[in-house]
């Protein structure tokens, strides 16, 4: 790890030119005084690096000095092959192997084409935080030395042993045959088998995980982008899934549609709305996707979900009724805003 460190700190130099000893830290994450001592270790390599007092003063390499250190390890690698965005990487737990690997392949560049380069990478950016609605997208925060544990078994083909944490279950420990990672919108899963049964993990809900020795039992080649479907579609399919039968304005159809499992019946009304059977995956789905469509949408059946939108409608209604702070007593709402949170 300390060799990888000095590489990247020389490569560092050589594309910023003069950092101070904060600004090298921060990009390697870790202490300033680990940065001292990295620089002295480097110049007592005969690398030419030297210190620059003042305000503006920093560390810098001697003009022209060349390396040829921008040999990839593997997780450097593994982080180019993954990082089709860099949200990919961080949710693998390659984050700083990948920023490591772009200083190389930066320092790989012929010295004409690399400002050139650096420019164009300004001007393009995939995936963003947010969106034009200011909408967040809230990545799952794992520890990395936890996924690097589940990174290397996966790897390795090496079986795994997790402590789970299910829905409503307690936790528990399960021993895996990991087949491969996935990240969905921030979201990590571990695809593995368990007694030969295809299982998916949340990434979130491992709160630990071992790497044994023994070899996965699992096939030696995999689709992982296929497998993912297939899981999927079975999700989907399963379950305690609801049938609504909802009116739906043809405006707001397509909203409906994209959020549902499937739609297995349509028609028009007479006054040009149309009447949809729409399944979703349990209540609370069904539930939270006809409240999005607000007066655009009214559901027909079944009668707890009319119920359920009711109570909704009525808690907000008598949260903005009165005047700021005379609305109706936080005992009566709260339990039905409770079940709205967690929808």
């Amino acid at each position: 790890m300390r060799a990888d460190r000095l590489v990247s700190l020389v490569l560092l130099l050589r594309q910023h030119g003069r950092m101070s000893a904060a600004t090298l830290a921060r990009e390697l994450e870790v202490s300033t005084r680990t940065v001292l001592r990295d620089i002295e270790a480097l110049s007592a390599a005969g690398v030419p690096v030297y210190a620059e007092r003042g305000r503006h003063g920093g560390f810098a390499l001697l003009p022209g000095f060349q390396t040829e250190l921008t040999g990839l390890n593997h997780d450097e690698a593994l982080a180019l092959l993954v990082a089709g965005s860099r949200r990919g990487a961080q949710a693998f737990g390659l984050g700083s192997a990948l920023a490591s690997a772009m200083r190389k392949v930066v320092d790989a560049l012929p010295e004409s084409s690399r400002a050139t380069a650096a420019e164009a990478a300004r001007r393009l950016l995939i995936d963003p935080e947010t969106d034009l609605l200011s909408r967040r997208l809230v990545a799952e925060e794992v520890p990395d030395a936890l996924v690097a544990e589940v990174r290397r078994a996966v790897v390795a083909g090496h079986r795994l042993r997790i402590h789970y944490a299910a829905v409503d279950q307690p936790p528990r420990w399960r021993t895996v045959d990991p087949v491969g990672l996935v990240t969905v919108r921030g979201q990590g899963y571990l695809l593995a088998t368990r007694s030969g049964v295809d299982r998916t993990y949340r990434l979130s809900r491992v709160l630990a995980a071992e790497e044994l020795d023994e070899p996965a039992r699992r096939p030696e080649r995999v689709d992982l982008d296929r497998a993912w479907r297939e899981r999927s579609t079975r999700f989907r399919t399963g379950g305690e899934q609801v049938t609504v039968l909802v009116r739906v304005d043809p405006a707001r159809r397509e909203e409906l549609v994209g959020t549902a499992l499937s739609v297995r019946d349509e028609a028009a009304d007479a006054d040009g709305w149309l009447r949809l059977e729409a399944a979703f995956q349990d209540s609370r789905h069904a539930e939270w996707a006809l409240w999005q469509l607000a007066t655009g949408a009214e559901a027909l059946s079944p009668q707890w979900l009319r119920d359920r939108l009711r109570d909704r409608a009525a808690a907000i209604a008598a949260c903005y009724g009165g005047s700021y702070g005379a609305s109706s007593p936080p005992g009566q709402i709260r339990p039905i805003l409770s079940e709205i949170d967690h929808v």
